[in-house]
C-alpha cells in the first residue's frame, strides 16, 4: 500500500505515517508566557476579488487540528498530539489545559475535533473527538463531552464509541456539528477497512446523529431495524474531515477525503447511501483501482454535490455568509492538506458558482478553517510548528 503525502508523491505508508505521528517538540508560541511578545505582522495577499490581509495570530502549536471561539473572543485549539490549549484574542497561548481524555496519537489519530454545546455560554459543555485507544493495540474514534474550567475540564464523560474497535492508526475522521434542534452530528472515517463502510451493523465509514448525552434520537432512519446501529444517520463515507450547516438554509454540508482523486463535498440527508467503495472517483495510492469499486456512479448510492478529480486533501469547513456587500460573501471555505492552501467556493443558493485558491504563498497544510466574531477568517496549519493565522477579507467596493 502507498500513500499520497502532497501533490502525488507516492511514497510507502510507513513511511508517512511515522511523518504523521510523530511531529515534533511544542515550541514557544508567539505571545505566550515566557515568550517575548510582538506585535503580529500581516502581509497582503491578492485573491479575485481584492488583497486580503494574513496575520499570524500565533505560532508553535503541535499539529493543531480544531479550533473553536469562546463568547469572550478567546479560542480553544487541539492539538493532534493530545493537548487542548487557550488563546487568547491577542495570541497568547496557554499551557495546556488538565482533564483531556487519553487519546491515541499515532498516524492520524490523536486529538482531533471541538464544538462547544449549544448553551455554552451558560453551561460551560463542550465536546471533544479524539482516537481513543482499545485493547490489544485497536482504536476507534469516540466523542466526549466536558465542563471548561479556568485551568481545564471537568465532568468528563464519553458519550459516543466508533465500535468495534479495529487495529491501525488512519481514517478515524472526525468532525463535529450540532443542528437547531441539539442534534450531535458525528463525522468519522472508515478506519482503511472499506467494507466496513457499506455495514449498516458496524459504525466504521458512517455519518452519526445522537443527543448531546449521546442518545438515539427517536427519528434516526435506522432505529427501527434490527440488524443496523441506530446511531446510523447516512452511510458509504471514506474519512469525513469537514462538517457544517449552513446558515442560509439549515442543511448539513460535508467533505471526505477520497483516495487518489475523488475528493468529495456532500449535503447528507437521513438514511441514504454516499457509496464508498463501491462508487468513487478515485483510485488507490499505488495507481491500482478500487478493488470493490463498481464505477462513479450505480443506482441507490448518493453522488457526491462536488467532486475533485484530485484529491485537495480537503479538511475543515466554514460558510462565510450574511454579510452582504462584501466579496466573500455567500462563500465556502475549505482547508487543503495535500495542495497546502485555503479553497474559497462561491455559491449560489447550493450552486458552486466559482472556485479559487488563498493562501498558496504560504504553503502549509490547512487543517482548520473557522469565521471569527469579528468576521475575519481563521485557519489552523498542520505542522509541527503549528500556526494560527487571521485572514481579514477584501473590502467592500
Amino acid at each position: 500500500m502507498y500513500c499520497a503525502l502532497t501533490r502525488w508523491i507516492l511514497v510507502p505508508a510507513w513511511l508517512l505515517m511515522l511523518a504523521a505521528c510523530k511531529p515534533g517538540p511544542v515550541a514557544t508560541p508567539a505571545g505566550s508566557a515566557g515568550a517575548a511578545s510582538a506585535p503580529p505582522a500581516a502581509r497582503t495577499m491578492a485573491s479575485t476579488s481584492g488583497p486580503y490581509k494574513v496575520t499570524e495570530m500565533a505560532r508553535g502549536l503541535s499539529h493543531p487540528w480544531s479550533l473553536a471561539f469562546l463568547p469572550d473572543g478567546s479560542m480553544l485549539v487541539t492539538e493532534r498530539t493530545g493537548q487542548l490549549r487557550r488563546i487568547s484574542a491577542s495570541g497568547t497561548v496557554s499551557a495546556p489545559l488538565d482533564g483531556v481524555p487519553p487519546v491515541l496519537a499515532e498516524g492520524q489519530g490523536g486529538l482531533l475535533d471541538l464544538a462547544l454545546a449549544p448553551d455554552f455560554a451558560s453551561s460551560q459543555r463542550l465536546y471533544l473527538s479524539y482516537a481513543e485507544p482499545g485493547e490489544g493495540g485497536t482504536a476507534g474514534t469516540a466523542v466526549a463531552s466536558a465542563t471548561l474550567g479556568p485551568t481545564g475540564l471537568s465532568d468528563v464523560k464519553v458519550i459516543y464509541r466508533q465500535l468495534p474497535k479495529l487495529e491501525g492508526a488512519n481514517h478515524f475522521g472526525s468532525r463535529l456539528a450540532f443542528d437547531d434542534r441539539g442534534h450531535l452530528f458525528i463525522g468519522q472515517g472508515d478506519r482503511n477497512n472499506r467494507a466496513s463502510a457499506q455495514q449498516l451493523d458496524v459504525l466504521q465509514g458512517k455519518l452519526v446523529r445522537v443527543d448531546g448525552e449521546g442518545r438515539v434520537p427517536r427519528d434516526n432512519p435506522y432505529l427501527d431495524q434490527p440488524e443496523a446501529r441506530p446511531e446510523i444517520w447516512s452511510l458509504g463515507h471514506r474519512n469525513v474531515q469537514g462538517m457544517a450547516f449552513d446558515p442560509r438554509t439549515g442543511k448539513l454540508w460535508q467533505s471526505e477525503h477520497g483516495p487518489r482523486g475523488g475528493d468529495e463535498l456532500n449535503l447528507p440527508r437521513p438514511g441514504l447511501n454516499y457509496g464508498w467503495p463501491v462508487i468513487t472517483h478515485g483510485i488507490n495510492y499505488s495507481g491500482m483501482r478500487i478493488p470493490e469499486a463498481e464505477g462513479s456512479a450505480k443506482p441507490g448510492m448518493e453522488p457526491p454535490h462536488h467532486v475533485w478529480a484530485k484529491s485537495p486533501g480537503l479538511s475543515g469547513m466554514a460558510f462565510y455568509t450574511g454579510r452582504p456587500g462584501t466579496p466573500w460573501n455567500d462563500s465556502l471555505f475549505l482547508g487543503a492538506l495535500a495542495e497546502s492552501n485555503l479553497i474559497r467556493l462561491s455559491l449560489d443558493a447550493d450552486r458552486i458558482v466559482g472556485e479559487e485558491r488563498l493562501l498558496d504563498s504560504v504553503g502549509e497544510r490547512i487543517r482548520d478553517v473557522r469565521i471569527g466574531p469579528n468576521g475575519a477568517v481563521y485557519v489552523l496549519t498542520d505542522e509541527a510548528n503549528g500556526k494560527l493565522l487571521r485572514i481579514d477579507p477584501p473590502e467592500a467596493t
